[in-house]
């Protein structure tokens, strides 16, 4: 029996056989007591890259995320961020649980905030008041469908935020697909941010793992707090060898997922019933709405599973696919031609999928 075309997330990669090599063959050390020599070469190669002075290597990307904020602000402080984002959404509201934190949100355009709306937001110093100390931007922006942020626009909002001597950290979870996409480097989009957080274990294709990178001082700061939250780990190079692997080899090839992820979405804009939300795909993720009259997206997902492509009920009536190194341009295509397929006999049945 065929496998299923896996589509649901690009945190489903499996290591390569090299990859795999390499965390065999990794030197280790106790990292705790910063000796393990594979984190050091890792934290030093995403700081060069990134243009910063350090970086701290971390099990999670939600953990990166939370260092970040939790190095930037204090408990009773708040936060900006786009309503849509990771940190808002997926992470539990850990700035809350574990920092104290409060986050102001701004809706924004496909996960996209324009400086205009943050004018008037930060709040004046008053014993009444939380204290604004921080920006939070997202790219690529997972719910805005792998969406790029504009990179003037991410300029913009940074000075502005230094002007007004509030912090910047970037979720950068798939910067890497950001920087490929837009031929912009990874240090001319990290230097507007303090803190930048980057994840391995997507589009990178490691096991495990993601990193803060930023200045030194704060680096410091940010290795105090990994302990705090339990992310102290010992010979932890074996799954850093994983993380540096892919940082080496595997940035380049996410074109290849940016043009799978274009056959996908050519398929979904032939479908009746379907429609691509947003319209514009950047990226390695695909969002669309399904019509009400072909069901709910659990329905339509359920169909699509039975014909072998998985993908992942992001809502009611909204279904993600994404891209990634263990599904080919062939395999992508087969996707689109599934996707088709299933909605097309749905539609000649006048099926409302068990409804």
């Amino acid at each position: 029996m065929n496998q299923p075309i896996d589509l649901r997330s690009d945190t489903l990669t499996k290591p390569t056989a090299a990859m795999r090599r390499a965390m065999a063959e990794a030197e280790l050390g106790d990292d705790v007591f910063d000796e393990d020599p594979t984190i050091h070469r890792l934290q030093e190669t995403l700081a060069e890259m990134l243009g910063k002075e350090a970086a701290v290597f971390v099990p999670s990307g939600s953990m990166s995320n939370q260092i970040g904020i939790r190095i930037h602000c204090q408990p009773g402080d708040e936060f900006i961020c786009e309503a849509g984002c990771h940190i808002y959404n997926y992470e539990q509201g850990a700035f809350a649980q574990l920092s104290g934190l409060v986050a102001r949100t701004v809706e924004g355009d496909g996960g996209v905030m324009r400086l205009d709306q943050l004018q008037g937001l930060i709040r004046p110093q008053n014993e009444h008041l939380v204290r604004t100390r921080l920006v939070c931007l997202e790219n690529t922006h997972n719910r805005g469908a792998g969406r790029i942020q504009p990179y003037d626009e991410v300029e913009a909002i940074c000075r502005w935020a230094h002007d007004n001597s509030l912090s910047t950290h970037l979720d950068g979870a798939r910067l890497f697909n950001a920087v490929v996409a837009s031929g912009i480097d990874a240090a001319k989009w990290a230097k507007h941010f303090d803190t930048v957080s980057v994840c391995f274990s997507k589009g990178l294709g490691a096991p495990v793992g993601s990193a803060l990178a930023g200045p030194r001082d704060l680096i410091a700061k940010a290795r105090r707090v990994r302990k705090l939250f339990g992310g102290g780990m010992r010979q932890a190079g074996v799954i850093a060898a994983g993380a540096l692997y892919g940082l080496e080899n595997h940035v380049e090839r996410l074109a290849d997922d940016h043009a799978a992820a274009q056959a996908i979405a050519e398929a979904v804009r032939q479908c009746d019933g379907l429609r691509l939300r947003p319209e514009q795909v950047d990226t390695n993720i695909v969002i669309f709405e399904v019509d009400p009259d072909l069901g709910t997206a659990a329905e339509l997902v359920s169909r699509l599973d039975e014909a072998g492509l998985r993908v992942l009920p992001f809502g009611d009536q909204f279904i993600r696919a994404v891209t990634h190194m263990d599904v080919t341009i062939e395999q992508s295509a087969q996707a689109g031609r599934i996707i088709t397929d299933v909605v097309s006999r749905s539609a000649k049945a006048g099926n409302t999928l068990g409804r």
